[in-house]
């Protein structure tokens, strides 16, 4: 039997990372409204996002992995993307008694509606939705995640608010992002120099992903930090490169009247 012919094209993976770079590269992004951006921006890359982004959105896996979900808990999402999150919660999730899948990208959500029938989870529910909008009673819900999400939401701190908002006094928020310190970082950060924030910033922003040094600073104030770690992370095919992150864990507080 003679041995089998090589493929000529390359593996699967690299081809899918292929079509990813190249689309980032060569497709502008285009709207008049956030939405019409995001859409844009994911539309062409859905499909493949999460092989791409798995080896560059650094510490998503330890973020979700560490989050102590409560029996019968509710989640919210918010920036949920493909849904991502929730295959890595493993069987935690099937614990929770709701779980709310917050984007505005539908092309992204419709990969989530597939893999989440396709885990057999029940209780998700699936929003196209500004996670600056989103509404469900205060007090309500037991954690809210941003997995590399703030950065895209231009008013990401409304979003905090509202994530504040929802959550019950107690409740868990668990954040990770890529980020920039301040020129002045507060006691205890991560100092970076003038090139890597100049650097960072202006690489980013041109997917419409805007870093800032005042994600950490605005959590350390309005939640009480359970966990808190500053990173480099490796970036696809620039093995020279390594971007910022961070990984943020934290309560919300009391009511002061208790």
């Amino acid at each position: 039997m003679s041995d089998p012919i090589p493929s000529s094209s390359p593996p699967k993976s690299l081809r899918s990372d292929l079509q990813v770079l190249r689309h980032l590269l060569f497709h502008p992004i285009r709207g008049e409204t956030h939405a019409e951006r995001l859409e844009s921006f994911y539309g062409g890359q859905a499909e493949n996002y999460d092989s791409f982004r798995a080896r560059m959105l650094h510490g998503r896996r330890e973020l979700i992995r560490s989050i102590d979900f409560p029996s019968n808990g509710i989640w919210v999402d918010l920036g949920a993307g493909t849904g991502e999150n929730v295959v890595l919660a493993g069987e935690a999730a099937h614990s929770l008694s709701e779980i709310h899948l917050v984007d505005l990208s539908s092309s992204l959500l419709e990969i989530a509606s597939q893999r989440i029938k396709q885990a057999g989870l029940e209780g998700v529910r699936i929003h196209l939705a500004d996670a600056t909008q989103f509404d469900l009673p205060p007090d309500s819900v037991d954690v809210v995640t941003f997995s590399y999400s703030l950065t895209m939401i231009p008013d990401w701190f409304e979003a905090i608010a509202v994530a504040e908002s929802l959550l019950r006094p107690g409740g868990i928020i668990a954040v990770t992002d890529f980020y920039v310190s301040r020129k002045y970082a507060q006691e205890g950060s991560r100092q970076h120099g003038w090139l890597r924030r100049a650097f960072w910033t202006h690489w980013f922003a041109a997917d419409n992903v805007f870093l800032s040094g005042d994600h950490i600073p605005l959590l350390h104030r309005r939640f009480e930090v359970e966990q808190f770690k500053e990173q480099l992370g490796k970036v696809p095919y620039l093995p020279l490169l390594r971007a910022p992150h961070y990984r943020f864990v934290g309560r919300k507080p009391p009511r002061p009247d208790l």
